[in-house]
């Protein structure tokens, strides 16, 4: 009877020893994971943020901006997003007016909508659509005067309507492949000259998003 006690206790003590060690090893998986986690949300910030090295940047595909897509500079002449501005006025020496006057030029523009599906891009005004068929033609990466950067992923009409652009650059935060949820588009027919357009930047958030939505996608970052 002691030996059947004995033997009991020591599978108890055996079985307790091995769950406090599983626990231990789960806890240290879950710290490993939350800190990789947050390894890679920091890393992903700063590549938000425009510092990162040339070794990261990969090329893309014109279908990581496929979709349907709005123009924001509507929502910003009918002031739906002023909490954006008011939020941007907290934590900077610009007043909520000097933002929304800053992003007006920046927004500003007459293409209310772009749809892309595979290598077509129509662009919609309120006169009318036209579309041109798009090719890859590289990057390029800008430096900005606060010493961060920024890539260009530019496409080249290969055919369509003649008042489709003769090139699109997108900048939309990020230096490889991933499906954007916004990006700020340049267009024009001199590729040189487009890149050198630093103060509008039409900016299209997908087209399903309401008004509300887009205001907390923006105050997210």
């Amino acid at each position: 009877m002691l030996k059947t006690s004995l033997t009991v206790a020591t599978a108890l003590v055996a079985t307790l020893s091995f769950a406090t060690h599983a626990q231990a090893d789960h806890q240290h998986d879950h710290d490993h994971d939350a800190h990789s986690h947050e390894q890679a949300h920091s890393h992903d910030d700063q590549i938000y943020k425009g510092y990162f090295e040339d070794s990261q940047i990969k090329n893309r595909p014109l279908s990581d901006w496929e979709g349907d897509w709005q123009s924001v500079y509507p929502l910003l002449i009918e002031g739906k997003l002023a909490p954006v501005m008011e939020k941007k006025a907290e934590t900077d020496d610009k007043t909520a007016e000097e933002y929304t006057a800053y992003y007006t030029t920046g927004y500003a523009t007459d293409v209310d909508r772009i749809e892309i599906k595979g290598d077509m891009v129509t662009f919609h005004r309120k006169e009318g659509s036209f579309t041109g068929q798009y090719e890859d033609d590289g990057y390029e990466v800008l430096t900005y005067s606060k010493g961060n950067r920024g890539v260009r992923y530019i496409f080249e009409k290969v055919s369509g309507d003649d008042e489709a652009p003769g090139y699109i650059q997108f900048s939309d935060h990020r230096i490889f492949p991933s499906k954007a949820d916004h990006y700020h588009l340049y267009w024009g027919g001199d590729r040189a000259a487009v890149l050198e357009e630093l103060t509008n930047w039409p900016t299209y958030y997908p087209a399903e998003l309401s008004a509300d939505d887009i205001v907390s996608e923006m105050l997210a970052h």
